[in-house]
């Protein structure tokens, strides 16, 4: 990279967690020399969508990155510890498992734990794949520590992630970035420039006329995707055919029931409910398929199964599962929602953003904005994106449930090749492989 070629400025569009854990990363390792300027913009009368409150165990990859103090991150966000996540009614109703973090058992002469387990269940021996599983029996017993980081001890590395306010949290970042140079923007962004030669983005104009100038752009605009759709036409990767649902219904209530360090995931006739246990409240949500049932049966739904008394009026939400086909476009590079999304049922809406701020401070342009960097990128998030899809079509196609046209539809649908392979080898001989570090491993 020419030095003198380096970025002079960055522009974030849009706040949210996507926007502030971006300007937090890129304050931590851009602002201090005094060289790149980063400043976000955004505007108080334009709404987030907060369904990133619960995280996988990289999680902690990222606050520590930052040198983000635990406890302090647990008082400000509001947030709870968690082990697993808790599927109920998927395979049947009546039928229920943890996926939990870590390793079950011990994988012994190089053979993975699960290859004894399968001898054993085929057996007739065994049939409690979870029992092999220190978190998984902790969350079954509504119980956490956290690692005492001792070698030889089973509580030496116990792998956790959080439930959390994601407002908050993005509060928190703000604070967090505004204090190492990053400078926020006030305003709703009336129309962008561009560049009449080669089409990158030249600045965003706010409606108070102010025009906000940068080399590069990073559009956490949300599903509008305000840069890398509206202005550059990215093009949408469509995968509702494999993920049916396309609506949600959120709505907080008070504290009530467990409060297991899980998040947990049940099975409804035409989707699925979360429950996210924070310190102050629960977060509840239905996912479901529109043509399957109406926007007032799944609110009324999710209202009669809820722990304790709404918080709040129901906040409907509208999505398309798939992705961008370019997440890097020309000088933007779009990140959490404006990339992609995919209903978070294995909690990995929040990874996503990370993966997308790691993956470009790793390959971090100049000016010149080089097309093979952007082509690289592009392929590592759109591997990242189909491989996480492809789990989580898994959890609606491994089912038997047969009660509704929802899952009858599930059931039997077609799925992608890769998914198809990954099938057929593990049904051959209980054979898992985890191919170019894709996020869930074979104990997933």
């Amino acid at each position: 990279m020419n030095i003198d070629n380096r970025l002079r400025s960055i522009v974030i569009v849009g706040g949210g967690t996507a926007g502030w854990m971006t300007a937090a990363a890129l304050g931590r390792f851009l602002t201090k020399d005094g060289q790149t300027r980063v400043t976000l913009v955004e505007s108080d009368a334009i709404g987030t969508v907060g369904v990133g409150e619960s995280t996988i165990p990289q999680i902690n990859i990222f606050n520590r990155m930052l040198g983000l103090d635990e406890n302090e991150f647990v008082r400000r966000t509001k947030a709870t510890f968690k082990l697993a996540i808790e599927f109920r009614d998927w395979e049947r109703i009546g039928h229920s498992y943890h996926h939990p973090f870590g390793p079950y058992g011990l994988d012994m002469e190089a053979v993975s734990f699960h290859a004894y387990w399968l001898k054993l269940h085929a057996m007739g021996e065994d049939d409690d794949l979870g029992a092999y599983s220190l978190q998984a029996v902790g969350a079954r017993q509504d119980r956490f520590m956290r690692p005492n980081g001792q070698a030889n001890s089973p509580l030496g590395a116990i792998a956790y992630a959080f439930h959390f306010d994601a407002g908050l949290y993005a509060r928190f970042l703000r604070d967090y970035a505004e204090a190492r140079g990053v400078q926020r923007r006030e305003g709703r962004i009336t129309s962008v420039q561009q560049d009449g030669l080669n089409g990158h983005v030249t600045s965003v104009i706010l409606e108070s006329g102010e025009a906000v100038e940068g080399d590069l752009f990073i559009d956490c605009s949300g599903f509008r995707g305000l840069l890398i759709e509206e202005t550059l036409h990215s093009g949408f990767e469509d995968w509702s055919n494999w993920l049916l649902n396309d609506r949600a219904v959120a709505v907080p209530c008070a504290s009530g029931g467990s409060f297991s360090p899980v998040t947990r995931a049940t099975a409804r006739p035409a989707g699925w409910q979360w429950r996210i246990p924070l310190q102050h409240r629960i977060g509840n949500g239905y996912a479901y398929s529109s043509a399957h049932i109406s926007q007032d049966e799944a609110t009324a739904y999710l209202l009669s199964h809820l722990d304790g008394e709404p918080l709040a009026e129901p906040n409907h939400i509208r999505f398309k599962a798939g992705r961008r086909k370019k997440s890097w476009n020309r000088n933007v590079v779009a990140i959490g929602l404006a990339a992609g999304f995919m209903e978070p049922l294995e909690s990995q809406s929040i990874h996503l953003i990370q993966v997308g701020i790691s993956r470009l401070l790793a390959m971090l342009p100049d000016r010149d904005f080089r097309q093979p960097d952007i082509d690289r990128y592009n392929r590592v998030m759109a591997f990242e994106y189909e491989k996480i899809r492809d789990f989580l079509i898994l959890h609606f196609k491994a089912t038997s449930r047969n009660d509704t046209p929802y899952w009858d539809y599930l059931r039997e649908m077609a799925i992608p090749d890769y998914l198809a392979d990954k099938i057929a080898l593990f049904e051959s001989y209980g054979r898992i492989f985890r191919e170019n570090e894709e996020l869930f491993n074979d104990t997933s």
